[in-house]
């Protein structure tokens, strides 16, 4: 199984891609993350920010691989333990399903990815800073998916 993270915003700070990386490469074979990053539009002083959002929103849209259950992540969406999220794992594993998770820029998503999506998931009430989130979206992964395999990890 594939997870696809699909994230606005590219030249991420060196710690968010060593972060990243380090929790993405301890999956293994039968569940790998990969990161297909969305150019971020031009913001200026007096940027259109919702047509922005829309054409980031169509840019995600394009890049979702085919056939993938998708979840959007969103403030409104689903809260999940890690436990939770290990049962889904679990769930996604034994379905064969490719997952594809999306992270909006700055505004968040577009409309079209959350109607899209056939989950929306909150990893918190707070507002966090999108680099941040794939790291701290790999790790929850990892921590999930060492669960399952009864690894000493997640204690």
């Amino acid at each position: 199984m594939n997870i696809y993270l699909l994230a606005v915003g590219n030249k991420m700070p060196d710690w968010v891609n060593k972060g990243y990386h380090d929790y993405a490469k301890r999956l293994t074979a039968d569940c790998q993350l990969k990161l297909i990053e969305i150019a971020p539009s031009k913001r200026g002083k007096n940027a259109d920010l919702a047509r922005i959002k829309k054409a980031e929103g169509e840019k995600i849209l394009t890049a979702i691989p085919k056939g993938c259950f998708v979840m959007a992540l969103e403030v409104t969406g689903k809260s999940w333990s890690t436990e939770k999220l290990a049962q889904q794992m679990n769930a996604w594993l034994h379905g064969g399903q490719d997952i594809a998770l999306l992270i909006g820029g700055p505004e968040g998503l577009s409309d079209a990815c959350v109607a899209r999506a056939d989950i929306t998931w909150s990893l918190s009430p707070l507002t966090l800073p999108h680099p941040l989130v794939r790291v701290l979206l790999s790790e929850q992964l990892y921590r999930a998916y060492s669960i399952l395999k009864n690894h000493p990890y997640h204690r």
